[in-house]
């Protein structure tokens, strides 16, 4: 429920054993291992630099086995629908995994997938060409002339060509002039085959009256033979290819049940890159690798073991740089952890700072429920992330927290009466005295009941923000810090909503007065002492500002009315649709009931959707705009250890 300790290691390793203890290392996946630019090592000691040797041999065959994986998927039968975009993954067990990685014949499935791939490729530009040939020749079908003897004339030339076809008459006129001839051979779409001949004394002029027509000229070189035999014989080579690539295909289609086999193999060298990376980028003697690291201080123990296994390697703690980055992790219980992901979406804290997740969980699940106010919507959440939960792969942490927050959803819209809307009451009657029992409160009869429940939680999250800051600092021993900065905002601000309770509220005016006089104390204090470096014409004056910041926190407080903004559009909505629902069902002829289903289950579908959207990222702004800058710097470099990744499969543990 914190910010995981951590502990410096060097692990020192001799270069035969280097490999295998990198992978028993990766296996385990809890060193976080510094390459030679980060590491403390190669700055105090530069001669020790790092190899940078590429493994370019790993790198090649990854790049093989990609291309590989590409072809087959065009080819194999993939898992369609939801199932296949919840787990993406094909589910392998260690055993299965291993007798692939093992297995060397295996990889000549990636010469096979080459060769055929390229013997495709060429039949396809083979078949495109001819379709293009064909296409060309196809307006030329009713010439009889052999194609090799059209420009065999002596006295005259002859051009063959295309021309448009709203041109035809009009050329053909022109043509008359210089005594040239056309004739039209055939047509294509928008435009008519022809051929021109004309006295080889006028073939200028006749080129430019053909070049200003548009005139298209056709070259049949190197084709010999009249163009119904060309269309014959490019016709049958054009069938042949296409079988020819059809049992390509069906090769392929084969040879795409070895997808699998290529996509472990692929991982397998994938994470085998990664280690060689590593090494390759760790500062390095001649004879050793040096692997500088962190490692949580819960799991060093655990290293220490991994070490001890290698005869020709040794484990130290070692103290860190003043100046060095801890990476961070953060440790949270079950019903917390979920709620890391907003966290880890915002970035980790600093190594010195408070893990925030324990403390946004309860005020998200609350903003998130405000926010939609609808049991009904709550339940139907619920259910989908079940369903999620039990068919998706991999981390699963989203759906628990939406389902955590769902279940606070369907408390918040059972204490303002929201199922779907008003659907008990237009739909269910016989419900409303249940509904009524457990209502706390109507949100459109009372609007302003709302309102003061959106304000209160809003200043209690800052007020909260600013007790964890305080708590943090005197926990560091910073106690001038947690005076200055928190302790005099939060008398202060206390004392001024005091203040105004007992000119408008029910207070005496007493107390209000006393809170008034006790607020000028802080005051001072931030005017003074808010900003404690530079002189102090600059120290007085940020104190001004940020005194005057006071009514920064009034504009944090109002933020909070969004709560009951989205409830109450939420709720508006599911109630126009019951209406329109209702005024469906009137329908005759039995039409009415199906249109009533239709509407109700598409507008509340669409409610739900743009709702839950909106009550998930603007509850997401009020973590990471208002509470988490009263207590929280962020930007925490990541703790990020060596481990095994699967891009493709997802091994399933031996128990």
């Amino acid at each position: 429920m914190a910010i995981a300790q951590m502990a410096k290691v060097l692990i020192v390793s001799h270069r035969t054993q280097a490999s295998e203890l990198l992978e028993a290392l990766q296996r385990e996946g809890i060193c976080h291992i510094l390459n030679a630019d980060e590491a403390i090592l190669s700055r105090d000691f530069p001669e020790l630099g790092a190899s940078a040797e590429r493994p370019k041999d790993i790198e090649g065959l990854l790049n093989r086995l990609e291309k590989s994986i590409a072809f087959l998927k065009n080819y194999a039968q993939s898992q369609k629908g939801l199932a296949g975009v919840l787990s993406p993954r094909t589910v392998v067990d260690e055993q299965s995994y291993n007798k692939v990685v093992s297995d060397r014949k295996i990889s000549k499935i990636i010469d096979r997938c080459e060769q055929l791939e390229a013997s495709m490729e060429k039949t396809k530009g083979e078949i495109e060409n001819l379709h293009s040939t064909l296409e060309m020749l196809s307006p030329w079908a009713s010439l009889e002339t052999p194609v090799e003897e059209i420009g065999r004339l002596h006295k005259t030339t002859c051009w063959a060509g295309l021309l448009p076809v709203q041109q035809f008459e009009q050329t053909e006129e022109k043509l008359s002039e210089p005594g040239a001839a056309i004739q039209q051979i055939g047509t294509d779409s928008s435009k008519c085959a022809c051929l021109i001949v004309a006295l080889k004394e006028n073939a200028d002029q006749v080129q430019k009256l053909l070049r200003s027509a548009e005139f298209e000229p056709v070259s049949f070189e190197p084709m010999t033979g009249t163009v119904a035999k060309l269309i014959g014989e490019h016709s049958q080579k054009l069938e042949k290819a296409e079988n020819q690539l059809q049992s390509q295909v069906d090769n392929a289609t084969t040879l795409s049940e070895n997808l699998l086999n290529v996509e472990i193999l692929y991982d397998h060298h994938k994470n085998l890159l990664d280690r060689e990376q590593t090494k390759d980028t760790a500062p390095a003697t001649e004879c050793t690798v040096l692997l500088e690291g962190w490692v949580k201080k819960n799991d060093y123990a655990k290293l220490e073991k991994i070490v001890s296994g290698f005869e020709a390697s040794s484990l130290t703690k070692i103290e860190p740089a003043e100046d060095e980055e801890i990476p961070v992790e953060i440790e949270n219980k079950n019903i917390i952890k979920p709620f890391e992901v907003i966290t880890r979406l915002y970035g980790m804290p600093k190594h010195f700072e408070v893990d925030p997740t324990v403390f946004l969980a309860p005020f998200f699940a609350l903003f998130f429920a405000l926010c939609l106010t609808d049991a009904g919507y709550g339940l139907v959440i619920i259910a989908l992330m079940i369903f999620f939960i039990r068919k998706m792969q991999g981390d699963k942490k989203l759906m628990w927290m939406l389902g955590i927050c769902a279940a606070a959803t369907v408390v918040a819209g059972a204490l303002t009466g929201g199922w779907f809307g008003d659907a008990i009451q237009q739909f269910i009657p016989v419900l409303k005295p249940l509904r009524e029992k457990m209502m706390w409160f109507d949100p459109l009869e009372k609007p302003m009941m709302f309102f003061a429940l959106a304000l209160a939680v809003g200043y209690f999250q800052i007020m909260a923000g600013l007790v964890i800051a305080l708590a943090h600092n005197l926990k560091r021993k910073d106690y001038i810090a947690a005076v200055c900065d928190q302790l005099t905002w939060l008398v202060m601000l206390n004392s001024l909503v005091l203040l105004g309770a007992s000119k408008f509220g029910p207070l005496p005016a007493g107390i209000g007065t006393l809170c008034g006089y006790l607020a000028l104390i802080p005051a001072v204090m931030i005017l003074l002492f808010s900003q404690r470096e530079g002189g102090w014409g600059g120290r007085i004056g940020m104190g001004m500002y940020n005194l005057f910041s006071t009514i920064f926190y009034m504009g944090d407080v109002l933020s909070y009315l969004r709560l009951m903004a989205l409830g109450m559009v939420t709720a508006g909505l599911a109630m126009a649709v019951n209406v329109i629902a209702k005024i469906a069902g009137e329908i005759p002829y039995g039409i009415g009931v199906v249109a009533m289903i239709l509407v109700l289950i598409g507008g509340h579908g669409f409610n739900l959707a743009i709702s839950g959207l909106s009550a998930f990222v603007h509850t997401l702004r009020l973590q990471y705009v208002e509470f988490f800058p009263k207590f929280l710097i962020g930007g925490g470099k990541l703790f990020e250890p060596l481990s095994k990744e699967y891009k493709h499969i997802y091994i399933k543990k031996e128990i």
